[in-house]
């Protein structure tokens, strides 16, 4: 333990970008390569932000050593740019994800419109005689059936595409494919090379060698027809098959790209939060200068309505700063000298000089980016998973398709070449992964315009099944379970209600501060007091003087009046006696109190708190009637906390934490194996939302936590969170029957196509069968998600 604990300061940690990777394997590969590499002792790939993190020692290893073992597996990685400003690599990262999700995207849709003309072109090739003279696929007796009730329309729509010469339509075809090979699906054939030079396998060879030898198949057959017809074997062509499955493949890397993008601006937006300025009192002067040039012990200025730049703590002057961007509570927060505050949260109101102390990566701010960036970078159970089927499933059919094509080589009952390529080719194309990589695309896509039309937003097939196994929800307070602005929620009064309100709300309308606004919001609802803030018109105020942290002072209509705090009141010399013991009771309850003073005499007293969202308490309950175990959590006073907790029907509360000890909260959850959904509002909460299992912001939210979450719901309403849990489970199961219809087509398809059953019924799957097989897994699969379109999710 004391060796270990020795050890310990010399680990190193780095992020290192990888490109090149399309799928699980993929990252298996390099996640493979990198903790077999000397001196790493932990390493994890991150197949969506593709980055790989690696825990290494120093003296063992070096960046340099583990960029080179990354490259020797045959993907691309390079040392993280240093030097340039904050947040220069997060913003080449997502411009270089819009530029592969566009061209992804342009590719993809080309090669469906090609694919779409491709199958109609081939029409005419499946249902005419084929060369040598036999007839188009009559030895086929599902394909004969299928075109006998196809070919009498078809050749009725368009008589001159069956008026085209055979070798006419052969060579269109095959022009076709090879720009669709050569442009669409290029990086699938070079990826693949580059896999078997380094002696793995992934999707990209499995696509690779089931399109190549479908195509060279068909090449042979259009160049050398002969060859084929003389030996017994069809000369059928299978264009058409090698286009849509490009076409399908490159529409599912183009939506994970889509995915990729938005992860990486969210790190972006975090970084834009400080500002690019400070302004240093410099002698008697003050001088804006770069936030790069500010050093520790500096004196920074900042005036009211300014954002913080940096950490510090205040030296000279009071005020109230917002930092509901770091512990979510709406109500600023008074400051006075000695008091800390926090880069990039918002001076409201008074002047303040701070000396700078924590700065860059030690500042509150870095830190958030960085605990975002390790939760994202963490690798998930779903991606180990598929680390394990795809290492077993690439090979398998490999192996399978070599085995078929040997078999029928040796064996007496098929020793023709041309009978084994192709078994060989259909076993390839029937496992071709379509049916597969529709599966669960399918089912989302559908899932998402349910979610959608529900109002909820929901980013992908990963956080859809995430959220199908939470078993855990934790809730922010401020702005989620609660309204997220401060408003009056009690009163009393010590003479007249409607003139106190009257004179009170004329000097609140004067102050800038949230407090002071709830009361004016609060006098206007009054039926008895007129327009314009609750207060006439014609009031005048005169002398206001806004004391900071304290309250404020003005003359209305010649009456002395102060609001603001108790103290603040006695120091006036105005007996509060009034309202002590209510004051002591609200205070209790977690809430603000303001009192008012007219002409030395208190007159009015007002609770100010977050209320709690109207359905608020029916959502957690009916959640905890569907066995989900529900906690609250808060950067707020515990006092405050947990009588929200009360009013919604929440047993557990987590109060009084920062960011970093809100995913602390999340991570012990995890670690006692819960599944934890947070929801979510502020950039507080961006690092839990992204430690969790799956996030969920609030529409009232800030685009921080947006981006943060998997899930955002786009009404303000707390009803969202049972909807989307509803429907991720629906969509869940969806996914698991779409696997199982499509592992059938394999698991039978495959032995079928391979001559499992020639030896005693004469039964053999051709290649274009097999690729029938493989189109109606995939129709099979994208209808059962549509039946998704009508769920209920109540």
């Amino acid at each position: 333990m004391t060796n270990a604990a020795r050890r310990e300061p010399e680990a190193a940690r780095i992020t290192l970008p990888v490109d090149g990777m399309t799928c699980a394997a993929c990252q298996a590969n390099v996640q493979r390569a990198l903790t077999a590499a000397p001196g790493v002792t932990k390493a994890a790939v991150n197949l969506m932000t593709h980055q790989a993190t690696v825990h290494y020692d120093p003296a063992a290893t070096n960046p340099e050593s583990l960029v080179a073992a990354i490259n020797d597996t045959g993907y691309a990685s390079h040392l993280p740019v240093t030097g340039g400003p904050e947040g220069a690599e997060d913003e080449a990262r997502e411009q270089s994800l819009a530029r592969e999700y566009s061209v992804l995207l342009t590719k993809s849709l080309v090669s469906v419109i090609l694919g779409a003309m491709a199958m109609i072109a081939s029409m005419p090739l499946m249902g005419g005689p084929s060369a040598g003279g036999h007839e188009g696929h009559s030895s086929d007796p599902l394909i004969a059936w299928t075109m006998r009730a196809l070919d009498p329309p078809m050749r009725g729509l368009l008589p001159w595409l069956y008026a085209i010469d055979r070798a006419g339509l052969l060579f269109a075809l095959l022009a076709a494919t090879t720009f669709v090979m050569a442009w669409a699906g290029r990086h699938f054939y070079v990826r693949a090379w580059k896999g078997l030079r380094h002696r793995t396998a992934d999707m990209n060879t499995l696509i690779a060698i089931g399109t190549g030898a479908a195509f060279v198949y068909s090449v042979a057959v259009t160049i050398t027809p002969d060859v084929f017809t003389t030996n017994g074997a069809r000369a059928d062509v299978y264009y058409e098959a090698v286009i849509i499955i490009v076409a399908l493949v490159l529409l599912g890397n183009a939506m994970e790209a889509r995915a990729k993008r938005n992860t990486t601006r969210a790190l972006r937006q975090l970084a834009k939060l400080q500002p690019s300025t400070a302004r240093l009192r410099r002698g008697r002067e003050d001088v804006d200068v770069p936030i790069a040039d500010v050093r520790s012990g500096d004196l920074v200025i900042v005036r009211p309505g300014e954002r913080i730049p940096v950490d510090g703590v205040i030296r000279i002057g009071s005020g109230a700063v917002d930092e509901s961007m770091l512990t979510g509570e709406s109500i600023p927060v008074e400051k006075k000298p000695g008091d800390r505050v926090i880069g990039a949260t918002i001076n409201t109101v008074g002047s303040l000089e701070i000396e700078a102390t924590s700065l860059g990566a030690a500042s509150t701010l870095a830190r958030i980016v960085t605990l975002m960036k390790e939760a994202q970078g963490s690798q998930a159970p779903i991606q180990r998973l598929a680390d394990r089927i795809s290492a077993v499933f690439v090979p398998a059919v490999l192996s399978i398709a070599i085995a078929t094509c040997a078999a029928w080589m040796i064996l007496p009952a098929a020793p023709s070449f041309t009978s084994a390529l192709n078994a060989a080719v259909a076993v390839l194309i029937i496992a071709c992964p379509c049916a597969m990589g529709l599966a669960v695309p399918t089912a989302v896509m559908v899932a998402s315009g349910r979610g959608a039309s529900a109002g909820v937003l929901i980013k992908g097939g990963e956080p859809l099944e995430r959220l199908a196994g939470v078993d855990t929800i934790v809730f922010d307070k401020t702005g989620t379970l609660t309204e997220g602005r401060p408003s009056v929620v009690d009163s009393r009064f010590a003479g007249d209600r409607d003139t106190a309100l009257s004179v009170v709300s004329a000097v609140e309308a004067k102050s800038e501060h949230p407090l002071a606004k709830a009361v004016v919001v609060f006098a206007a609802g009054n039926p008895n007091n007129p327009p314009e803030g609750g207060h006439h018109p014609s009031t005048r105020v005169d002398n206001f003087i806004a004391l900071a942290g304290r309250g404020v002072v003005a003359t209305v209509d010649g009456h002395e009046v102060i609001v603001g705090t108790q103290a603040l009141l006695r120091e006036s010399g105005v007996d509060t006696s009034l309202f002590d013991e209510t004051a002591t009771a609200w205070a209790g309850q977690g809430r603000t109190v303001v009192v008012a003073a007219i002409d030395g005499k208190s007159a009015a007293a007002f609770a100010i708190a977050d209320t709690l969202r109207a359905n608020a308490g029916a959502v957690v309950q009916s959640l905890q009637r569907r066995g989900l175990r529900i906690v609250m959590l808060s950067g707020d006073r515990r006092t405050t906390a947990e009588t929200i907790a009360r009013q919604a029907g929440v047993d557990e509360v987590i109060a009084e934490v920062l960011p970093d000890g809100k995913v602390e909260a999340i991570k012990s959850l995890q670690s006692s194996g819960h599944h934890v959904a947070m929801v979510g509002d502020g950039l507080n909460d961006a690092p839990a939302l992204a430690q969790a299992d799956i996030g969920i912001a609030m529409a009232s939210g800030t685009d921080i936590a947006a981006e943060a979450a998997a899930v955002t719901l786009m009404r303000n309403d707390l009803a969202g969170v049972e909807q989307a849990i509803v429907l991720a489970r629906k969509t869940m199961r969806t996914m698991k029957q779409n696997l199982f219809w499509a592992f059938v087509y394999n698991v039978v398809g495959i032995p079928v196509a391979a001559g499992a059953l020639y030896p005693a019924f004469g039964i053999l799957l051709s290649p274009i069968l097999a690729s029938a097989a493989m189109a109606f897994s995939s129709v099979s699969v994208v209808t059962n998600s549509l039946r998704l379109r009508g769920v209920s999710l109540s």
